[in-house]
């Protein structure tokens, strides 16, 4: 099978999809790898690199789209590139199905089985797969980062001849994998790190990590099969609000990481919110790609309301490319193993496989993934 990786086209993508290392992996399995040239330049991964790990090196993206019969990227693919794919390719990546229904039309009228690594399940099974939350990880410990280099105090208490320094109070909001990162991080910088979700099954988790889980009664709230927070009802975000409030104003750092899977990131710290904070605070919105959390944050900038830095960096574990595309690369290498058919040496397509089943969006010309018809509206075929 011949796998093919370009280089990312996506504004700002600085994440890498295949490692050397993983080039190695896939070249064991039997598969011929090619990477466009200049592929890793941007982490110091230099064609010498994949070269000795097996792969080809391909001068011509174009052509090698269209030969390919698996393509592995990280981010998905512009509309454009759909008709250099050829018919029947896998295309894995982040496709981000929800809000590219013109993309995914057509990619299913150019015949491309495409894959969307967002939408593998969250079972024990495929917990090496996990791209949500692998990234998830290392946006939740930039988010600190931001807001360590933002603040001109520090964080933790330090005690000296000059006196006593208290530690910086640190509010995080929305505990899923970024948000546990994020108090882990806090903590150890030496921050008082407080927390709140919606699902009170992670207070264990929070205490666990030396933080202090706030608890606000709103009503009957829970978590999806797949591990992430309930939509909340107009009427318990509003209260939401008000309970925080409080929190919010106390803290000198907030960090926001409150998403809903497939839909628009709940609005949860607004305006006036954030000018009750104390000039010098700020503000880390890790949501901002999907809407985000705060009122007034504006992608890829860093606002000033009221003296409070509202920090609203898109991409977050993209800056920290290195690792990232380390553990994208694993993710990848991963399941491309887990349905590798030894004996033809192909990818295994089954898709009456749990995975696959929740995974495929388009294949033989039609979206077939039933999440995502659900989504647009729309029963196919």
């Amino acid at each position: 099978m011949r796998i093919f990786v370009p280089k990312e086209v996506y504004p700002g993508e600085t994440r890498v999809a295949i490692a050397p290392g993983g080039v190695s992996k896939l070249a064991k399995l039997g598969a011929e790898v090619e990477v466009e040239k200049g592929i890793g330049a941007g982490i110091n991964w230099t064609d010498e690199d994949y070269e000795k790990a097996g792969a080809r090196l391909s001068a011509d993206r174009t052509q090698s789209l269209k030969e390919a019969e698996l393509i592995l990227r990280v981010r998905k693919p512009p509309i454009e590139e759909a008709g250099d794919l050829r018919a029947a390719v896998i295309h894995v990546s982040l496709l981000d199905p929800f809000n590219e229904e013109k993309l995914v039309r057509r990619l299913a009228e150019s015949q491309v089985t495409a894959i969307s690594m967002e939408m593998i399940p969250r079972v024990t099974v495929s917990q090496p797969m996990d791209v949500l939350s692998s990234q998830a990880n290392l946006v939740g410990y930039e988010a600190v980062i931001l807001a360590a280099a933002g603040i001109n105090r520090i964080l933790p208490m330090m005690t000296t001849a000059a006196g006593t320094i208290k530690p910086l109070r640190m509010f995080v909001i929305g505990v899923g994998v970024a948000g546990l990162q994020a108090i882990a991080t806090g903590r150890r910088l030496g921050a008082w790190v407080e927390a709140f979700d919606t699902r009170p099954v992670v207070e264990d988790q929070v205490k666990s990590l030396g933080a202090k889980f706030v608890k606000l009664d709103l009503g009957e709230t829970g978590e999806t099969a797949g591990g992430y927070a309930k939509p909340l009802t107009p009427e318990q975000l509003q209260k939401q609000r008000e309970l925080m409030a409080e929190h919010v104003a106390l803290a000198d750092i907030v960090i926001t990481a409150a998403q809903v899977f497939g839909r628009k990131a709940p609005v949860i710290i607004t305006s006036e919110m954030v000018r009750r904070m104390r000039p010098g605070s700020v503000v880390v919105d890790t949501a901002i790609e999907t809407g985000g959390n705060v009122e007034g944050a504006i992608r890829d900038q860093e606002v000033n309301l009221n003296g409070v830095k509202i920090i609203g960096f898109s991409n977050l574990a993209g800056r920290v490319a290195g690792h990232a595309s380390e553990m994208y690369s694993n993710n990848l290498c991963a399941f491309v193993q887990y349905f590798w058919n030894k004996e033809t040496k192909n990818f295994g397509l089954d898709l009456n496989h749990e995975i696959l089943k929740s995974c495929v969006v388009t294949h033989g010309g039609q979206i077939v993934n039933e999440t995502i018809k659900k989504a647009y509206g729309a029963a196919e075929g």
